[in-house]
């Protein structure tokens, strides 16, 4: 998927997962939160050509952003994702923590938005001659 149309679709989600919550599916807007997130950060590990498909990539490929921009809240704010997926299954969270959880998956979001942008070559050729 083209990256511009996963950002779209990242912020959709989120969208569509406030709504639910606020009419009382927790469950749904949990899961509604973590497509989000998850579609953000394959576009992101799509953007520098990393594995994206299973769990144990969308961890590396936080690792990897986290390495890149030096920015820990990275990390922080995706656990909040892993949170609501499994909340998906469980719907153990009250409506109260998923509403605190879709407000750092919009941090999140806003955090690789840019960094789900198309990469231009010689952008990048420029930073590895300096």
């Amino acid at each position: 998927m083209a990256a511009q149309t996963c950002q779209t679709a990242s912020r959709h989600l989120l969208a569509q997962a406030r709504e639910v919550l606020y009419l009382g599916d927790a469950r749904q807007a949990s899961a509604q939160g973590w497509a989000a997130a998850a579609q953000m950060l394959q576009s992101a590990a799509e953007q520098r050509g990393w594995a994206h498909q299973a769990h144990t990539d969308l961890f590396n490929a936080i690792a990897g952003l986290v390495a890149e921009t030096g920015d820990d809240d990275i990390r922080r704010l995706f656990c909040a994702a892993i949170s609501l997926e499994a909340n998906c299954y469980e719907n153990w969270m009250p409506a109260v923590s998923v509403d605190s959880d879709l407000n750092d998956i919009a941090q999140f979001l806003d955090k690789l938005e840019p960094l789900a942008a198309p990469r231009r070559p010689e952008t990048d050729a420029a930073k590895q001659s300096q």
